[in-house]
């Protein structure tokens, strides 16, 4: 079995290396073969191989073809070697502030001047991008590669909103560079995780090609299915070997769990980092999840006093998918863009299209819920031995138990995080509401929320495989709920 390139994502490393590289240059090959488009944008979330595409990229630009030598792109492009200048936006320095952002940028571009034995002659990050594109250009066109383009801007959304606009004005003037050198410039391709307004590559490029939903490119970055037990039949089998099970039953524990990313809702992906992870330790866990944690999110989330139940299924219109305002985020589309929700329908009303998106996976969906309760409570209580407590109290009608359960939760819950009337979430009802709605979801029971009827809604309905359980949540007294429920 060739090695698993779980430490990089460098394609040369992992190729000069003997590493398994799951075969993507069909898609690249269509990118760059194109004459009359050079300026491309892909949106994906974190962790989704990005980072390997614009490597893979840049050693095709460099016409480095002995290193593709069994991949589909081998002899069909001619390799010819163009400048390439490749940025990496989070490896730049961009907590201590704005200068040394800047700074930052004049660093990672003097490399690129030593690279190419070329003397850098200013000081002002702005001014060397260009001098840089048209020193190169005297050779060939130039090739400008950058990853993470937004990388800035979301480090400080739902934190610090300033810091966020300052560092988008900062991006936006230097992607203006690109646009104002556009005769220097054989092709030209950017990924991140978001399409932010007022940034110029989606203002001044007119003719930015951004291929995010597109069709043809949306298996370019995730394994489909055909990929995965192409490529990792023999770790498949092992898995299975060692989970003492068959191979089918681990194929189907797998797919749940790592399945589902959709951006054209016809062809899903499996996540490439929860994939490799899986069989280098050989075991389930929320590996994608874990490598970074949205707490920007729950704050916008909070703040924005979103309806909790419906981040599960949320439909939207094709013009909210269009670049993001930063004072007037769409969280649902950031949350697609980010890669916890996913396109799972795509509908026609009326002459519009109409996306419905869910959580994609078991993965995102336990681990979101899971932030989410954290988030609204503050406490460490939901843990294995509380979730699996509440679930046998459910199906063994011990209600005594179930109830002493959420007693606990809600009495650990700082006062201080509990709305009061007239601040956000100043339906004490409602937050009462959400975060047991967070726990029933949590703990995997068969729950459904504000059920309407012929006579009223329902707060909240449990069905058991012997139970029908109905909750009505009031703030004022029990008396009041239990003649709701029996009267109606």
């Amino acid at each position: 079995m060739k090695p698993l390139a779980t430490g990089t994502s460098t394609f040369k490393d992992i190729i000069n290396n003997h590493g398994l590289y799951i075969d993507k240059t069909e898609h690249i090959y269509n990118l760059v073969k194109d004459p009359n488009h050079k300026y491309y944008f892909l949106s994906r979330p974190r962790r989704f191989g990005k980072s390997l595409l614009v490597s893979t990229l840049e050693e095709v630009f460099n016409g480095n073809k002995h290193l593709f030598k069994g991949l589909y792109i081998y002899d069909k492009y001619d390799f010819k070697n163009y400048p390439v200048i490749k940025l990496f936006l989070n490896d730049l320095i961009y907590s201590e502030g704005i200068q040394e952002f800047k700074e930052s940028i004049l660093y990672h571009l003097s490399k690129i001047y030593r690279e190419y034995n070329l003397e850098l002659e200013t000081d002002n990050y702005l001014l060397a991008f260009k001098q840089l594109i048209e020193k190169l250009s005297k050779k060939e066109k130039v090739v400008i590669l950058i990853d993470e383009y937004d990388k800035p801007i979301i480090e400080y959304i739902g934190e610090n909103i300033e810091r966020s606009k300052e560092m988008r004005s900062i991006l936006k003037n230097f992607y203006e560079t690109i646009k104002a050198n556009d005769e220097y410039i054989h092709f030209a391709f950017l990924t991140g995780v978001s399409k932010f307004s007022k940034v110029s590559i989606f203002s001044s490029l007119n003719n930015l090609n951004d291929i995010t939903m597109n069709d043809k490119y949306s298996t370019i970055c995730g394994y489909t299915e055909d990929e995965l037990y192409y490529y990792f039949d023999d770790r498949i089998k092992l898995y299975s070997e060692k989970a003492k099970q068959t191979q089918e039953k681990s194929k189907e524990e797998i797919k749940r769990w790592y399945n589902g990313y959709s951006w054209d809702n016809e062809k899903f992906v499996y996540n490439p980092y929860g994939i490799l992870t899986l069989f280098e330790n050989m075991r389930i866990s929320n590996y994608w999840f874990e490598t970074g944690t949205p707490t920007w999110l729950i704050k916008l989330i909070k703040d924005q006093e979103l309806n909790i139940e419906d981040v599960e299924t949320i439909k939207l219109t094709e013009d909210s998918f269009s670049t993001y305002d930063i004072e007037d985020l769409n969280i649902y589309a950031l949350l697609f863009q980010a890669g916890y929700l996913t396109i799972k329908n795509i509908e026609h009303n009326l002459g519009e299209l109409e996306y419905l998106l869910e959580y994609p996976n078991l993965e995102v969906k336990k681990s979101f819920t899971n932030l989410l309760l954290k988030g609204f409570t503050d406490n460490k209580l939901t843990n294995k031995f509380s979730i699996m407590t509440l679930l046998k109290a459910l199906y063994s009608n011990n209600l005594k138990m179930f109830f002493d359960k959420l007693t606990g939760v809600f009495a650990s819950i700082p006062y201080q995080i509990i709305p009061e009337q007239g601040k956000k979430f100043s339906d004490t009802e409602t937050y009462y509401h959400t975060v047991i709605y967070l726990i029933l979801k949590l703990i995997g029971v068969n729950s459904d929320s504000e059920i309407s009827t012929n006579k009223g809604r329902i707060d909240t309905v449990i069905e058991t495989d012997k139970n029908i359980y109905i909750f009505e949540f009031k703030i004022t007294s029990v008396s009041q709920a239990m003649n709701q429920i029996e009267d109606k």
